[in-house]
């Protein structure tokens, strides 16, 4: 078992290195700086919005998945997404990355949980 480095630690990171990176982060929701679960929101260069939850792997490895894609002439929005989430999670972070191809943030390790 690993510990999990608290969720406002873990977005402060996330923010320097996408601000490193020449990007920003922008929180749209802040959540519990310790006990918040945090879901990443992108965008692709033809629109495409999708919004990013942690999952566990099978190996016990956290993960990002899609929750939810919303393309321009798709049935779900993001918000609609999120929305449901803060119904379970009223602690939950969420957070925009703008910065030129996003997936490589997400598809990083998770270090520190």
């Amino acid at each position: 078992m690993s510990a999990r480095l608290a969720a406002g630690a873990w977005v402060n990171a996330l923010q320097r290195r996408i601000g490193a990176a020449g990007g920003f982060l922008t929180v749209l929701k802040r959540g519990d700086d310790t006990a918040g679960a945090v879901i990443l929101v992108t965008r692709d260069r033809d629109g495409t919005q999708r919004a990013w939850s942690r999952v566990v792997q099978s190996n016990g490895a956290p993960a990002w998945s899609p929750g939810a894609v919303e393309t321009r002439d798709g049935p779900e929005t993001i918000e609609d997404f999120l929305a449901r989430q803060r119904r379970y999670d009223p602690d939950l972070w969420v957070v925009e990355l703008d910065i030129a191809d996003p997936q490589r943030f997400v598809d990083e390790p998770m270090l520190g949980g």
